[in-house]
């Protein structure tokens, strides 16, 4: 990989975002009838490729089973406000009334009510009644203390989501989590993540994962990278780890992991962007935080925003674009590509002539003068 000298001592890997890069049109054209977007993982068939990021502004239980009915899979964030309080109708009212300088305090104060385990079996309880797919998700640290109680309840994909997300997470403060122990003694799929790099992809493959995050989630509410100056260009994160899949495959002897974009995602063109890159499947925040019927109203804000010692992100404004099946499956009320996501991406595939996700994999991309704005 190509190396610039950013100064005498150090040396910089040229790596790009979904901006930088442009797909062409290189073969016949299809009819975007004819193009098939269905996704699997396990034993679980979707027929979009989307998964709901676990953030309460954008997933409640009643909006994980209506993504599910849409055909995709919503994951509720077990640490949130639903599995904090028995109605959270308050706290959603007084999270979404706070001015920007009091927001992330207003966070902080209402995420540090205790979670419930009851409340967990609940809420899963509620999602698996209403016969879709039942998933949930829990940040490396709390993973060994409420795990069973997920399993217990009947979640059908495990979700392990963080900044950044080791095969070993180490604490002297609290009990290590061995995530190669601990998927092995689990009877149902684990997606992973967040990874940017080849190798950190490597590393939680091997420990069984069904699925890996890529990037560090958050997006348009996240300050990782003002804060920790941490960041993940996706394009290239997400084409470093397609190629620890394919390696893996080899040294696995055909164990497939699939590759999940996580973060950067703002657009129906990100999305493409992301597929072509390598991606199965594309986890969304605040792409469906922008639905009208999602429950923050408008407004977005995840995990990195309730830390009660440092926030790494922040609660946005990021207003509303028709309902969810309008945003996932249109039609589409505006040309800036936040609406009718899947339409999109179909019409995307059959114009460079592909019918199937893995082959659009192998579309050919640009890197390009015009970076949007």
């Amino acid at each position: 990989m190509a190396e610039i000298e950013i100064g005498q001592s150090k040396r910089a890997t040229r790596s790009y975002s979904f901006d930088d890069l442009a797909i062409v049109p290189t073969r016949r054209t299809r009819d975007s009838e004819d193009v098939n977007i269905d996704w699997s993982i396990d034993a679980f068939k979707f027929e979009l490729p989307v998964i709901a990021a676990p953030m309460d502004s954008a997933m409640s239980p009643a909006q994980a089973i209506a993504i599910g009915k849409l055909g995709g899979l919503g994951v509720l964030d077990l640490e949130g406000l639903w599995t904090r309080y028995e109605d959270p109708a308050q706290q959603y009212e007084e999270i979404i009334a706070s001015d920007e300088h009091s927001a992330n305090e207003v966070l902080q104060r209402i995420y540090s009510e205790p979670i419930k385990p009851e409340l967990i079996n609940q809420r899963l309880s509620e999602i698996r009644d209403a016969g879709v797919t039942v998933a949930g998700s829990l940040s490396p640290h709390r993973t060994a203390e409420f795990h069973e109680t997920v399993l217990n309840a009947g979640v059908d994909i495990f979700v392990i989501r963080g900044t950044t997300v080791s095969a070993e997470h180490v604490s002297e403060n609290s009990e290590s989590l061995n995530l190669k122990k601990f998927i092995y003694e689990l009877d149902v799929p684990v997606i992973v993540g967040g990874a940017a790099t080849y190798q950190a992809a490597m590393h939680l493959m091997r420990t069984g994962a069904a699925g890996v995050l890529v990037g560090f989630g958050g997006g348009a509410a996240s300050s990782t990278r003002q804060i920790l100056g941490i960041h993940a260009p996706m394009a290239s994160a997400v084409a470093d780890i397609a190629a620890a899949r394919r390696d893996y495959m080899d040294e696995s002897g055909g164990r497939y992991v699939h590759v999940i974009a996580d973060g950067g995602l703002g657009t129906s063109g990100d999305i493409v962007k992301a597929i072509a890159c390598g991606a199965d499947a594309v986890m969304l925040g605040s792409a469906l935080a922008k639905a009208s019927d999602a429950p923050g109203a408008g407004y977005h804000w995840g995990q990195e925003a309730v830390n009660p010692s440092l926030p790494r992100g922040h609660r946005v404004h990021v207003g509303e674009n028709g309902s969810l099946e309008q945003v996932l499956t249109g039609p589409a009320n505006d040309a800036f590509g936040t609406s009718n996501l899947m339409g999109a991406l179909r019409r995307a595939m059959a114009t460079t002539g592909y019918t199937d996700l893995k082959e659009f994999q192998k579309v050919d991309v640009v890197i390009s003068p015009y970076r949007a704005q």
